[in-house]
């Protein structure tokens, strides 16, 4: 039997694979392509994750797309209503007959002679196929499917009750009444500790260090009475840049007045908590920014702290023993119940493995291009959303640029088109992220390199990106084109497989 042979492949029907075949739909309408996803369900993200109370760590205004608004009341939604916007989208735009479901990607190689990836996926009931493609777009997310980071904590094996991750989460956990330690400080961890509470007979959020916590609240009023007077797509429009605008400002501000903006968050907490809150469990020992934010939607972690029904411990584990965690400082924290918020396994991606005319594809050995792409690497993109803000702004736009590059492909008569450096002086790596993030740096190695000058250089910002990947030139000088057959490409491996050896 032939494989399918499309012109591209979307992988992922996540966030941003829904919204890049919307895209692809609306500026490539010749394109004949579909999604492949892992899972028997859309949703990444929104659908895997069941924890307590899970919803967006940022708010839907910049969450949502920029062609769909988000128009139930909720700015910071919860993963059911966020279903429901991406069963809307697929909808509306026709999207369902190109999502294969239970198709697994493990393989994908690429072909000069032919210009095409052979993607290789594994079917729900065991079985396998492939689908070859001209362009393939990966947006499959920033973490492991597999499981979550799971430290190896001592005596953990002597616990009597459940330890679970939240991104393992069972059914049919009955938490009610019982004494529950969660472990992390992250989005997870200040979104699981007030939902449990409220069931739970006590919920401590043990950290080994703080996290900046700021409130807001769920609705946003300023956007609920834009609805009033405005149609719906221009008050989204006027709400999503007055969030987008506020954002780069106070990531701006944190960044050129760290000590400032470090104590007026701290100030908030204190009105939060009242004048009596030890702050040693709010006083990160880094800088705003450094790491993420964490956003909780009307005080809800504040309020369960508060009313003592969660409380808050900074300290090490020494070991679990039977009933509970002992810490360094000899205190033990009992416990019937354990949930490991201890992160995520970053992995770029997915688990697939790459290859370009046979040889091995490592990505820690290449630099990334505009945050889209990836120096000598053909007709290949992934979507990664920004650290600082919402994923689907950098999304969205990712999407538009790779069907900029498609439709610029079909009038150069183009079938290959890869990055490729040209002034190497320039070409030191560095992270590819300035974030000190536990899942950032135990990934390092494995994520590609960013250099010292445009389009080698990673924006943070998204005004930056909307004339980088929107309006500037695609034919900029640095992308190569090339026809099927071409030699040019096997060249320039040539070149990289060396360093990824040696990676």
């Amino acid at each position: 039997m032939k494989n399918e042979i499309l012109d591209v492949l979307i992988v992922g029907a996540g966030l941003s694979g829904i919204g890049a075949a919307v895209h692809l739909s609306k500026r490539c309408p010749g394109k004949n392509f579909a999604i492949v996803e892992g899972r028997e369900r859309l949703g990444g993200t929104w659908d895997l994750f069941r924890y307590p109370g899970i919803r967006s760590d940022s708010d839907m205004y910049t969450l949502g797309y920029n062609f769909k608004p988000w128009t139930a009341r909720k700015a910071i939604a919860d993963a059911p209503t966020i279903l429901t916007y991406l069963r809307e989208t697929v909808e509306e735009y026709g999207l369902e007959e190109h999502i294969r479901y239970e198709r697994k990607v493990t393989d994908a190689s690429w072909s000069s002679e032919t210009a095409r990836w052979t993607v290789s996926l594994i079917h729900g009931d065991g079985t396998t196929s492939e689908i070859e493609c001209n362009f393939l777009f990966m947006c499959s997310g920033y973490y492991s499917y597999k499981g979550g980071y799971k430290p190896d904590f001592k005596g953990q094996d002597e616990f009597a009750g459940p330890i679970i991750h939240p991104q393992e989460w069972p059914e049919d956990l009955d938490y009610a009444g019982k004494k529950v330690v969660v472990i992390g400080s992250g989005a997870t961890a200040v979104t699981l500790v007030p939902s449990m509470a409220e069931t739970a007979e006590h919920v401590t959020m043990l950290q080994r260090s703080p996290t900046y916590i700021v409130s807001r609240p769920a609705e946003d009023k300023f956007a609920l009475a834009l609805r009033k007077f405005l149609p719906s797509k221009l008050a989204y429009g006027v709400t999503r840049w007055r969030n987008v605008l506020y954002q780069l400002f106070t990531f701006n501000l944190a960044r050129s007045k760290p000590a400032g903006f470090k104590k007026t968050l701290l100030d908030m907490v204190r009105e939060e908590m009242g004048e009596g809150v030890d702050m040693k469990h709010f006083t990160p020992s880094y800088n705003p920014w450094d790491q993420r934010l964490c956003l909780v939607p009307d005080s809800d972690l504040f309020r369960s702290l508060k009313s003592g029904k969660a409380s808050i411990v900074t300290d090490h584990i020494e070991r679990f023993v039977s009933d509970g965690i002992l810490l360094k400082s000899g205190e033990k924290i009992e416990a019937d119940i354990i949930i490991t918020a201890t992160g995520l396994q970053l992995v770029n991606g997915g688990h697939t493995a790459f290859k370009i005319d046979g040889d091995p594809v490592h990505f820690g050995s290449r630099f990334n291009y505009k945050g889209v792409m990836f120096s000598d690497v053909p007709n290949l993109a992934m979507t990664f959303g920004y650290t600082n803000a919402s994923w689907t702004l950098k999304a969205d736009l990712t999407s538009e640029y790779i069907c900029r590059l498609i439709n610029l492909m079909d009038r150069k008569d183009a079938q290959i088109a890869y990055p490729h450096p040209t002034d190497p002086e320039s070409m030191v790596p560095e992270t590819i992220v300035d974030f000190s993030s536990g899942y950032i740096e135990r990934a390092a190695a494995d994520l590609p390199k960013q250099g010292q000058k445009k389009p080698w250089r990673l924006n943070q910002n998204y005004a930056k990106d909307i004339i980088n990947l929107r309006h500037r030139t695609v034919d900029d000088g640095v992308m190569v084109f090339a026809k099927a057959g071409s030699k040019s490409v096997d060249l320039e491996q040539k070149g990289q497989k060396k360093e990824a050896v040696a990676a």
